[in-house]
């Protein structure tokens, strides 16, 4: 009455559309984890091509980033929970414009808003600030 069809309905005896669907989501996954890679790599080559710049500053803002993840290992006895904090600081300098860049939680701690003193950065890539011992704004 079917012929061959082992009983496999739309997929086929040989898993027709399944056999092409899977390799193409391990495909995408594979491109979005390239691009990221590339452009990860684009960027930290951009920062190195910069020129290390030291710049009166004043930190206007700090913010937090906290991200969630869930792992299931299949096993319901077996989930577990995790999160992570990423530290961000925006710095404004004496021509108005404003730079975030993220720390880490150490710095991120020991800096306040509204202190003022010289930035240090090469592109996007954050690489320290000293406070000032006197307030004076610019």
């Amino acid at each position: 009455m079917f012929g061959n069809d082992p009983g496999f309905g739309v997929f086929g005896s040989e898993f027709g559309a399944l056999g092409t669907i899977v390799p193409l989501i391990f495909a995408a996954v594979l491109g979005i984890i390239a691009f990221s890679a590339i452009r990860g790599f684009a960027q930290w080559n951009r920062n190195n091509g910069q020129p290390l710049l030291s710049v009166e500053a004043r930190l206007v803002s700090k913010r937090t980033h906290v991200s969630h993840h869930h792992h299931d290992d299949g096993d319901s006895n077996h989930t577990s929970f995790h999160s992570s904090t990423s530290y961000y600081v925006t710095f404004e300098v004496e021509s108005g414009d404003r730079m975030e860049f993220r720390v880490d939680g150490r710095e991120f701690g020991m800096l306040a808003e509204g202190d003022m003193g010289k930035l240090s950065f090469q592109g996007t890539r954050y690489h320290g600030f000293s406070r000032s011992q006197g307030t004076a704004a610019y």
